[in-house]
């Protein structure tokens, strides 16, 4: 049985999540999503997701090409493989060709887990929707939008 791993932050979730576990479904024989914890989503984007982590993991519960969700809490990918045994990571092909893709795909080489990548949804995703968000809210005194 083929294992897959298809981790993101999964914040506003929309199509181009759908997308990404749709794609990687069809990879793998048992998928699991990992959503990164709020502070993981903060340290690498520098902002925390709107939707908290534990509704980010019924969310992904929800969705019928995941078997289990993960919550990911450390920002060490091995580690995480050491936990959960995937034969192969889905990522959405943003990742192709980055410093951190490039990184991941030599970390796990070395212990003979495969990178997939899928087309990334151009026209939708949680930093546009992010952005359509901040441009129509009202502002506080600081100039931030305010999020309820």
């Amino acid at each position: 049985m083929r294992i897959g791993y298809a981790p993101g932050v999964y914040d506003m979730f929309h199509v181009g999540h759908l997308n990404i576990l749709k794609h990687a479904r069809s990879n793998c024989d048992f998928l699991i999503a990992g959503a990164v914890s709020d502070e993981m989503a903060f340290q690498a984007k520098g902002r925390y997701p709107i939707v908290p982590l534990a509704e980010r993991l019924e969310i992904l519960s929800a969705i019928n090409y995941v078997d289990q969700v993960h919550a990911e809490l450390v920002p060490d990918k091995l580690e995480t493989w050491r936990e959960l045994q995937f034969d192969v990571m889905l990522k959405g092909d943003d990742w192709r060709g980055t410093p951190k893709g490039m990184k991941l795909e030599a970390d796990f080489a070395a212990v003979g887990v495969e990178i997939v990548y899928f087309p990334y949804t151009v026209h939708t995703s949680s930093t546009l929707l992010r952005s359509a968000l901040t441009a129509t809210l009202p502002t506080q005194n600081n100039g931030e939008a305010r999020v309820s």
